[in-house]
């Protein structure tokens, strides 16, 4: 789903009411769809078995005031008016808050950490300086590594819990929409032979159409999300004006009391299809990033909110009438459609599910860290692995299943727990990042904690009848997602014990002992300082080098994104006369690694305006040079005072301004690209920086190659058996199946050199 597109590619976040009432109307189709087709289901869910439909009304009186109070409390109370303000520099969800306890409590997970990271202005731009209330908290969880990892574990599982609801919501949500064939078809039988085709037909097409993109259609997002909620909160109306227009009453907390005492432990566990009324309330946090949370604010309050309570009023009402129960479909949402508007209705449904099912879909493909994005479409995120895994998960699902009651069962219990965790981290923000009291924390979790605790009790009872499905996935995915962290941690640890120190590079000599030939050398490393283990092993086997090295380390850090003005760190690694180079590249966990050539020319300019506003020093000693210092460089487009770069055909012509001061190198005979470089005026440079860059330029013009290492991770002799499996086994499989770095920069593979090593961690 292209967010861009939707959004109408609108970055700057204006606080004029019209930009907010614009935000506000998109969001309806990308935030709300899968939250206001949950009373397709809802009602249905509810009476599947544990509880039945009187003519006391008690039931559907209580479920009534469930539903109310918990769309209260929860949706309107604990995000719009709490959670959203917990917003990661304008970015939401899981990682937005683990990010800010990460910053505020040091106890960030990620091995190659940088004081200089603590710089960046989305670092400082949330106060994470300050030092009040909660410091012993934050002591304790810095002092305790396993509190770190309980902390990180508490992450993953609301992330994994988020995946398994991108396979859950999809699967109930069409297969919800599609069952109102059951009283439209001619005959009553025919319906179980027609719902589930059709679902899986749907669900194939929607997934089918991840890869074409949905930038196209995407603009009718937020209408048929807008027709949906009218036209359920008109029905609603309908029904309470036709059916029983005191159904308002069972609003009243005291109904819930009279369903508790009459249905006792049936009740109780009839709760888990009552807080699938709530399903898709997360998404109003997690997709905070592509609003404003007045956007957000004012289409749930306004427009969604009063729509459910509406349409959820309406069914009861018509509920209370209707007694006679020919069949379990007749607590559905259908029967309380008028019979003059249900083939409409029904298509209008179908088209909310899949809208609601493509905002899910979209919302797990972001979370998942190796994003690949369309060359064609900026914004567009499409992963065809994790897109045709998705959809065979969804259609076993609804194959296996075939009802809403299991489906029901599953998806709750995958969305209670994502709000559970999310809980339990704002209890932590309101402490270590707001400075609020322990006592406001306390009460914060022990309100919301009490309620979301009880319908997480109710949805676990039914372990065996579906919850165990997303319990399931999100075990498989938290594996997947601990043994890539262990296995990354030990190879990080094994680089840094056994990197080369710089006695061995002094000793080598300016040309390294071997012969440097020209061009650049771009050597990808993990490690933030001193000198990879695998250059050794490159200067020790191969007969010749390029005459500029760079190590490259592209690393993420705990915020959402990285301005364009800080996103290169660059220092030199040993004397000048090596021209060995470090550059460290810094991504968000939000920000977007580009597919073109635009990354390899920010990273070449990048090493140029190091040499030209470096001041010149007299230091050689081994003190100096270990203590590696960077400068913040940015990329091109951002640091417009600084070298520019152009390449263009070596016969070509071209004036520059006056202002600025253009180095050039000449081309030899052969025909290839002439790389120029545009320095501003002042500083004037000294003829050290001008001889070097014009070796800059020579090393361009005669090509660059990527140099990687393809680490072979064994586990050492004498581990554990445990240790041997993840490392060998799990950790081998998924470095062999996964993406590397040649494809997230889009390295020419003639361009490229792979070296293997044995890593024994």
């Amino acid at each position: 789903m292209d967010l861009e597109g939707v959004i109408s590619n609108n970055p700057i976040k204006r606080d004029s009411w019209k930009t907010v009432l614009t935000l506000a109307y998109q969001s309806l189709g990308v935030v709300y769809g899968d939250l206001s087709t949950s009373p397709l289901y809802v009602y249905k869910s509810t009476f599947a078995e544990d509880i039945h439909h009187s003519e006391t009304n008690e039931e559907i009186y209580g479920v009534l005031s469930f539903v109310f109070w918990t769309l209260t409390l929860v949706p309107l109370v604990k995000y719009v008016f709490i959670v959203l303000r917990a917003d990661d520099n304008g970015e939401g969800g899981t990682f937005a808050l683990y990010s800010l306890l990460c910053r505020h409590a040091r106890v960030n997970s990620l091995p190659n950490c940088q004081l200089a990271d603590e710089e960046l202005f989305e670092y400082k731009n949330d106060g994470s300086g300050k030092r009040n209330i909660g410091s012993s908290l934050k002591s304790t969880l810095e002092k305790y590594k396993v509190l770190q990892r309980v902390l990180l574990v508490l992450a993953l599982i609301g992330t994994c819990m988020v995946i398994g609801d991108g396979v859950l919501t999809p699967a109930i949500s069409v297969f919800s929409a599609v069952s109102g064939l059951e009283l439209s078809v001619i005959s009553r039988e025919q319906h179980r032979y027609v719902e589930v085709p059709v679902a899986c037909a749907i669900l194939v097409f929607l997934f089918a159409l991840q890869h074409y993109g949905t930038h196209r259609v995407g603009f009718l997002f937020a209408p048929v999300v807008i027709t949906w909620l009218f036209c359920i909160s008109a029905i609603g109306v309908y029904n309470i004006y036709h059916w029983n227009p005191h159904v308002y009453q069972a609003l009243s907390p005291y109904y819930m009391y009279k369903f508790l005492k009459k249905t006792q432990r049936g009740g109780w566990m009839s709760l888990g299809g009552i807080l699938l009324c709530i399903t898709g309330s997360e998404a109003m946090f997690a997709d905070l990033g592509h609003f404003s949370q007045l956007s957000i604010k004012i289409a749930f309050t306004c427009v969604v909110y009063p729509s459910l309570i509406l349409a959820y009023m309406g069914q009861a009402a018509y509920l209370s009438q209707h007694h006679v129960m020919d069949s379990h479909y007749h607590i559905g949402f259908y029967v309380s459609v008028p019979e003059k508007i249900r083939w409409p209705v029904l298509v209008i449904a179908i088209l909310a599910a899949v809208v609601g099912s493509q905002a899910i879909i979209t919302g797990t493909f972001s979370i998942i860290k190796q994003l690949h994005t369309s060359s064609k479409i900026h914004g567009q995120i499409y992963i065809p692995e994790i897109n045709w895994t998705l959809m065979l998960l969804c259609l076993a699902v609804t194959v296996g299943f075939r009802d809403t009651k299991r489906m029901g069962n599953a998806a709750g219990l995958a969305v209670i727990t994502v709000m559970l965790v999310t809980t339990c981290l704002m209890s932590l923000v309101i402490v270590l990042c707001w400075h609020k009291s322990i006592l406001l924390a306390l009460c914060f979790i022990f309100f919301f904690g009490s309620i979301e605790a009880l319908y997480f009790s109710a949805s676990l009872i039914k372990f065996l009848e579906g919850a165990w499905v997303p319990i399931a996935l999100s075990f498989i995915f938290m594996i997947i997602m601990y043994v890539w962290h262990y296995g990354t941690l030990k190879k990080y640890e094994f680089d840094v014990q056994n990197k080369v120190s710089m006695h061995w590079l002094l000793s080598l000599g300016p040309n390294l002992g071997i012969v440097r030939v020209r061009g650049i050398g771009l050597i990808h490393t993990e490690l933030v300082s001193g000198i990879p283990a695998i250059f050794s092993h490159f200067v020790t086997n191969l007969p010749a080098f390029h005459q500029v090295v760079v190590f490259l380390c592209i690393k993420s850090v705990p915020v959402p994104h990285v301005r364009p003005k800080e996103r290169f760190l660059v220092g030199r690694v040993g004397p000048k006369e090596y021209r060995v180079y470090r550059c460290i590249a810094r991504y968000g966990y939000r920000d977007i690694h580009k597919d073109d050539m635009e990354f390899e020319k920010d990273l070449f300019c990048s090493i140029a305006e190091l040499v030209r506003s470096e001041r010149p020093e007299c230091t050689t000693r081994i003190e100096d040079l270990e203590d590696e210092k960077m400068t913040v460089v940015g990329t091109s487009s951002s640091n417009l005072d600084g070298v520019r770069l152009c390449e263009d055909d070596a016969g070509s012509s071209r004036k520059e301004d006056a202002s600025s001061e253009v180095v050039e190198v000449i081309s030899p005979q052969k025909p290839r690209k002439r790389v120029r470089f545009l320095v501003p005026e002042s500083p004037r440079m000294d003829r050290e920086a001008r001889e070097e860059l014009k070796e800059l330029m020579e090393a361009r013009e005669a090509g660059m190659a990527f140099i990687m290492g393809h680490a072979y991770v064994r586990a050492k002799r004498g581990s554990s058996f445990m240790k041997k499996v993840v490392i060998n086994l799990g950790y081998d499989f998924l470095r062999r199946n996964s993406r590397g770095p040649t494809y997230a920069l889009s390295i020419p593979h003639a361009s490229s050199l792979e070296v293997g090593m044995v890593y024994e961690v």
